[in-house]
């Protein structure tokens, strides 16, 4: 017996909402890299410009994720049996990969200026610098709801953090050179913003990767979803117990449950089907089960093992 208890209470990606959003945010962040550009140019700051580097990246990778959330939303149709949900996932892999890149070569720039420190304006250094902070604090504002339930969002989310930790370090170098003179602190603060994206790169990729290959969703023991299962009334094995996630918010578990023959022969097949699935989606908020039912004397006609 074979059934799919899914109970979805939203349609497209977790994402779906946040499409306004991202496409503000990319606005915001197109405008503060042009004023950077112009102010790296006219000051010469290496870390003016490494910010704006990071921050053309981060609207290359906003563009990409406002892309996937609404290629997301498209219905499942054809060979695509869950439609383009998982382009959010990818959207995430390639704004991971461009922030590891960006935080790379603004940390080889910044290491080959050791020693031998360009001249620095300042003043327009520190100009555009406060107003790249101000629109990146606006853009957290922004996607700071939404976040929590999207992995695209949650990275656009940390390359306008990083954007703004980078805009601090960029103040508080154009402050020491307009205060003391010492222009190293621009090469300083160079480091400091690699330095920074980095972790936070590495940490978004990591959990978009988990997605694709299929790991367990966080909040999800399989081995308590097999001690839950075991304690339903009828059941007395499960095997073939999986669990994976989709896209962002959209977890999935599928397992071949045995029950006994009494259970079976008095039609009560529908009752262990419904206490399974409420027994998953109260205790690990997993909505979107598939279970095959098989009796006892089914066992012989499996493959010899289980996970």
């Amino acid at each position: 017996m074979g059934h799919d208890h899914g109970h979805a209470r939203r349609s497209g990606t977790a994402a779906g909402p946040q499409r306004r959003r991202l496409a503000v945010v990319l606005a915001l962040t197109v405008a503060v890299l042009v004023a950077e550009v112009v102010g790296a140019v006219i000051s010469g700051s290496l870390a003016l410009l490494a910010d704006a580097g990071h921050m053309a990246t981060d609207a290359a990778g906003i563009a990409v994720a406002l892309a996937a959330v609404t290629l997301a939303q498209r219905p499942a149709h054809g060979r695509r049996t869950f439609g383009w949900q998982r382009a959010e996932i990818l959207a995430a892999v390639v704004n991971g990969l461009l922030l590891l890149g960006v935080a790379g070569y603004v940390l080889v720039e910044a290491v080959r200026r050791i020693g031998n420190p360009a001249e620095v304006a300042s003043g327009p250094m520190l100009g555009i610098a406060l107003v790249g902070l101000a629109v990146n604090l606006v853009g957290m504002a922004v996607l700071h709801r939404g976040r929590e339930g999207s992995l695209a969002v949650r990275g656009a989310y940390l390359e306008v953090l990083a954007d703004a930790l980078g805009s601090v370090a960029v103040i508080v170098a154009a402050v020491v050179i307009a205060t003391t003179g010492w222009t190293p602190a621009d090469t300083v603060a160079s480091l400091v913003i690699g330095c920074l994206v980095l972790p936070r790169a590495w940490h978004l990729l990591r959990e978009a990767l988990d997605v694709l290959l299929e790991a367990a969703p966080r909040g999800v023991d399989l081995d308590e979803v097999r001690a839950h299962v075991l304690g339903v009334e009828g059941v007395l094995g499960v095997h073939d117990l999986h669990a994976w996630t989709i896209t962002s918010g959209l977890p999935v578990l599928s397992a071949h449950v045995v029950v006994t023959d009494e259970a079976l022969a008095a039609g009560h097949g529908g009752r262990v089907l419904d206490a399974l699935c409420a027994c998953l989606g109260d205790h690990f908020d997993v909505e979107h089960c598939t279970f095959q039912l098989e009796a006892e004397a089914h066992a012989g006609h499996e493959a010899p093992v289980h996970d």
